[in-house]
């Protein structure tokens, strides 16, 4: 049953303002590679270099990973912007939902990555996040959200603060802090408000196209 329900995100995009949400699908899969040779992604997402092969077999992987949900993120202005476009012109990273706690299926690890140095800032991330987490709240049930995030990235940490995640602890083994996020009602409202433009569609493999 679970991992119905973590492929069910296979034949869904999301439309948002900033960002596009589709499932990471074989054709993403030579941009991710590029993007995960850069030495200070794989210091913020604790990650070791694979090769492109290697690459193709995790992205098998992840599409019927039973506890992980993965959308690539594309850029939603580019994407617009001409029919026709490729969706891995328009990649700007990547968002995560990982459910791997055995004794509490209503919570949900999250992590954002713009790998795209182009994309930063613009509060792609953000939008990324929250699209992310009405995703989990509506499709799959869940009502707490936690974020590891390391010691160093700022930035990030900075952005849970703002979607109301507080610290709940830190690791000085792994050099990372424990965000947390409880959807009490008025936070499921505030949620749903965030993310009232946001238009779920039907997606096909490397067809999804603007409408």
């Amino acid at each position: 049953m679970q991992a119905a329900t973590m492929r069910l995100n296979q034949n869904t995009l999301l439309l948002g303002k900033k960002v596009v949400l589709v499932p990471y699908t074989s054709e993403h899969v030579p941009r991710y590679h590029e993007w995960m040779k850069s030495e200070e992604l794989q210091r913020l997402t604790a990650s070791e270099p694979l090769t492109l092969e290697q690459e193709y077999a995790m992205q098998r992987s992840w599409r019927e990973d039973a506890d992980k949900c993965t959308f690539i993120v594309l850029d939603a202005e580019k994407w617009l912007a001409q029919s026709g476009t490729s969706e891995e012109s328009c990649m700007a990273g990547d968002v995560n939902l990982f459910l791997t706690d055995l004794g509490d299926p209503s919570l949900g690890e999250i992590e954002v990555m713009i790998a795209e140095p182009s994309c930063r800032g613009q509060g792609l991330g953000t939008e990324a996040v929250l699209m992310m987490m009405l995703y989990g709240v509506t499709r799959l049930g869940l009502t707490k959200f936690e974020a590891k995030i390391g010691q160093g990235n700022e930035p990030s940490i900075r952005m849970f603060r703002k979607l109301h995640f507080e610290q709940v602890a830190v690791s000085s083994v792994f050099q990372e802090v424990t965000l947390r996020l409880m959807m009490s009602e008025l936070e499921r409202q505030w949620l749903l408000e965030q993310t009232s433009h946001v238009q779920e569609k039907p997606y096909r493999d490397g067809a999804s196209e603007p409408c």
